[in-house]
């Protein structure tokens, strides 16, 4: 290649380089904008919901393609597009805290026009294909949506602490979805998760809240431990990880092995729970039941698939 030509090339190569950050960015700031790990997570209990119906019915999952697609691309939007109008509505308190400071609203990536537009198409686009499944599973996605959006994001977030317990309602419809996509009945199990999803919020956010309790402060968000301090925040959190324990105990459908497992998971989250009491480092306990929150819900509903796959039956 001549020398005259070398300027070009690099342009070229220069400009390809710079659409890939472009691309990049652009995904990353897709990603927090609806709030993925909130998605990926949710999914996961809108799958067990699923396929413990098609287990519970007797059907399989090949035969049930169509509805798995459907629900759990319905389910992502409907959250996504929650997670996205909750970030619109936020943006006055978003910029007062240190771990919402960056999301796109915040720093004018996106334009709020934009994002309630994103926000009220995507949702629109969930709801359709979840209303395709059963008219039960876009009510249960409808619900949980407005749950989230209206009555928490709009109303009781910034009114009063029970907003953790009307948000918890919007957090345990995931599973139910999921269940009535495919048996749109009445049935123990689906009641039960919704259960453990309701439950196992107040302990996962209230950490979550004692860790970031200067942010809520400076935001003017009455989160428990701002309002009532942390002593009332840990009997809290140790109350409502004690209501799990009985749980178990209704899904002895599933079997043996899962009802053990289950238990012992909730036992030793309740020992960390009251070893709260006798701890000096509130924030370091904080943590150990924020992180052991995330690692209860993944082993609790992954334990409800893997005990009911075929190999094991």
């Amino acid at each position: 290649m001549n020398k005259a030509g070398t300027p070009d090339t690099e342009m070229i190569h220069d400009s390809t380089v710079s659409n890939r950050q472009k691309i990049k960015r652009i995904i990353s700031e897709l990603k927090s904008l609806i709030k993925i790990g909130i998605v990926n997570s949710n999914l996961i209990t809108t799958f067990a919901g699923f396929w413990l119906a098609i287990y519970f019915t007797g059907s399989t999952l090949p035969l049930n393609w169509d509805l798995f697609v459907l629900s759990m691309l319905g389910s992502a939007l409907v959250i996504a597009g929650g997670c996205i109008l909750n970030n619109w509505f936020d943006i006055d308190i978003d910029p007062k805290m240190s771990r919402t400071k960056n999301r796109p609203t915040v720093t004018g990536f996106f334009s709020l026009k934009a994002v309630l537009t994103m926000g009220l198409v995507t949702t629109l686009i969930g709801l359709i294909l979840l209303f395709l499944t059963t008219v039960e599973a876009a009510l249960f996605g409808f619900f949980g949506w407005f749950v989230y959006v209206v009555l928490y994001t709009m109303w009781t977030k910034r009114k009063t602490t029970l907003n953790t317990i009307v948000g918890s309602f919007s957090g345990a419809m995931p599973p139910v979805i999921g269940w009535a996509a495919v048996y749109p009945e009445f049935h123990v199990v689906p009641f039960i998760l919704f259960l453990i999803m309701f439950i196992w919020q107040t302990p996962h956010f209230l950490s979550l809240a004692m860790k970031k309790t200067e942010d809520y402060r400076d935001a003017g968000i009455p989160m428990l431990p701002v309002v009532y301090g942390f002593n009332m925040t840990k009997r809290q959190i140790v109350i409502y990880i004690a209501s799990l324990l009985p749980l178990p105990l209704f899904l002895t459908s599933l079997g043996t092995t899962f009802v053990v497992i289950a238990s012992i998971f909730n036992i030793i989250w309740l020992l960390i729970g009251i070893r709260g009491f006798f701890m000096k480092d509130d924030l370091k306990w904080a943590n150990m039941i924020f992180i052991f929150s995330l690692n209860y819900l993944m082993v609790i509903f992954l334990l409800m698939i893997v005990v009911t796959l075929p190999v094991f039956n």
